[in-house]
């Protein structure tokens, strides 16, 4: 129980500082939803890698490790290092400028604004609304495999022996079930994000960011000291027949590792990032962000990518839903107790900054739906704020309760990164062009948008149903063979692997991606371009140098 407990005393501490902030709020709409734009430039660093760095980066990326390998490391992290840290200064910083001119608080009031057009506003809204979704669901279901991991014991019989299941494999006992520790996360994130607002978020993200970055250094030594050290387990491993392809990039094909460069760039389109960007005191504070970014990610992925390869030495067999818990279970397994549980709060941190993603998505609702279609004509300003405040915070109790409900029916279902890959960063990447065309193209349409957002959709939708339909043929593939053809008289259109759906073996997202781009462009150049005075607006013209007198 005392790992369990450790991570009790963690959670009271982050509604504590949930708490402490509402205690510093102003009750203002803008304190609650962007902490008054306010946030000092470590707090803006941490809060702002830690909006990103959610169970995905280390549940996920161990899990997809431990199936396919050291290469996931290439997958995502090594791109993201590069991408993410390019579009937080390129477009962070101009969402920054506009926000603080215009007093947008999300992306939709920009779209809005931009290319004068409500219902496109509203379109984007429920597409990117249902896109983060799973996002907030991969936090929830994380912190339920955590709590059930660290609280698991086998069940022993007279002898003190491991009793065995009718799958061979032994029975495992929780204090904790998933569903209770899934439903404490929810709760105790609803609660600091329901008083707290941004603030708080900003607040328990900056604590919980230098948490898990410490998390990952100290849980590799002491697992790696606990079974003889780097080498030899990487030696053992590469003796093996089975293990050895894990070393190497072998189960991933080159096309859809190409594919995986187009993943980060839905760091533009991610509200919770667009959202945080907003919050920063003074733009300068963007520098050290830009800097730090790619050194955060390192110390986040290196490690747990090593330890999903190292547990698929040591715990083989499991499911993609039951990989999702392979860290947990080498620290219940290979360090004391004491130390599982502190280390256990530092996975936990980084489950829990699904909390930008609820705080976003309440946002969203409250600025770009509840504000923008149900304000009260002849009410003040104050009356107006607190209307909005007390919305949100209703919405963060619903949202809370719906992630839960969905992610105690996904359980040992789906592995967090290919949910997370397939239904939230897909959809966002894809819809990346948007916001390059909005921020830095003149000429860029209403109805350009309009086509790319309905392409996204429908090739969103697609990507699902295929997926589904075909899952039935991972089980026909043999060892060593990557994909099958889905509908065998249209050749490699459409291939099945045991990721998901590829098309002519790439990822979806970047036909998505590029088709966005192409619509985008060509729609726009086919209509009518905006007014004038929006483009000036947006794009207000240079005034020329005076010349020098003579």
């Amino acid at each position: 129980m005392i790992p369990s407990i450790v991570v009790f005393i963690y959670l009271a501490i982050v509604l504590y500082i949930g708490i402490f902030a509402f205690r510093r709020s102003t009750g203002s709409r803008e304190d609650y939803f962007v902490a008054s734009r306010s946030l000092g430039q470590w707090v803006f660093l941490l809060s702002l890698f830690g909006t990103n760095m959610t169970a995905f980066a280390i549940l996920g990326s161990s899990g997809m490790s431990y199936q396919r390998g050291i290469g996931v490391l290439g997958l995502m992290a090594s791109s993201s290092a590069i991408v993410i840290p390019l579009t937080i200064f390129f477009i962070g910083t101009r969402l920054w400028g506009l926000g603080k001119k215009f007093g947008h608080m999300t992306q939709v009031q920009y779209f809005r604004d931009r290319w004068q057009d409500n219902h496109l506003g509203t379109l984007i809204f429920a597409m990117t609304a249902i896109m983060l979704i799973p996002y907030i669901i991969i936090g929830v279901m994380g912190g339920g495999e955590v709590m059930q991991s660290l609280s698991s014991n086998p069940v022993l019989d007279a002898e003190g022996k491991a009793v065995l299941g009718a799958d061979g494999k032994p029975l495992i006992t929780s204090w904790v079930s998933y569903e209770l520790g899934s439903a404490l996360v929810a709760l105790v994130v609803m609660g600091y994000v329901f008083f707290g607002g941004m603030r708080g978020t900003a607040w328990v993200n900056a604590f919980q960011t230098v948490l898990f970055l410490v998390f990952g250094g100290i849980a590799v030594y002491l697992i790696s000291t606990k079974l003889g050290g780097f080498s030899g387990i990487m030696d053992k491993m590469a003796e093996s027949k089975q293990l050895a392809p894990l070393l190497s990039r072998e189960r991933i094909s080159q096309t859809e590792f190409f594919s995986y460069l187009f993943i980060p760039l839905s760091a533009i389109m991610f509200p919770h990032i667009a959202i945080m960007c907003m919050t920063a005191e003074k733009v300068t504070h963007f520098k050290k962000t830009v800097i730090f970014y790619p050194l955060c990610i390192a110390a986040i992925w290196v490690p747990c990518v090593y330890l999903g390869v190292l547990a698929a030495q040591l715990f083989p067999g499991l499911t993609p839903g039951e990989t999702n818990g392979v860290i947990p279970m080498l620290l219940t397994n290979y360090t004391e107790v004491w130390v599982a549980g502190i280390l256990g709060a530092g996975i936990m941190a980084c489950v829990m900054a699904t909390d930008s993603q609820i705080m976003a998505l309440t946002t969203m609702f409250t600025q770009d739906v509840y504000a923008h279609y149900f304000k009260k004509p002849g009410v003040d300003r104050l009356q107006e704020d607190h209307r909005q405040v007390w919305a949100g915070r209703a919405f963060v109790i619903g949202i809370a309760v719906v992630s839960w409900l969905i992610a105690w029916a996904l359980h040992r279902e789906a592995g967090i990164f290919e949910l997370a890959i397939r239904f939230a960063f897909s959809g966002f990447a894809a819809l990346a062009p948007i916001m390059l065309a909005a921020l830095f193209w003149k000429r860029s349409t209403a109805a350009g948008a309009w086509a790319a957002v309905l392409w996204v959709t429908f090739a969103m939708i697609g990507s699902a149903w295929l997926h589904t339909s075909s899952e039935a043929l991972v089980a026909t593939l043999k060892p060593g063979v990557m994909y099958t053809q889905i509908y065998p008289a249209l050749g490699d259109l459409f291939l099945r692997s045991r990721g998901g759906v590829t098309v002519y073996g790439f990822l979806p997202v970047m036909w998505m991606t590029l088709v966005c781009a192409a619509l985008m462009v060509v729609i726009s150049l086919l209509t009518r371009p905006p007014k004038a005075e929006i483009v000036d607006k947006y794009f207000p013209p240079k005034i020329p140098a005076p010349t020098p007198a003579t």
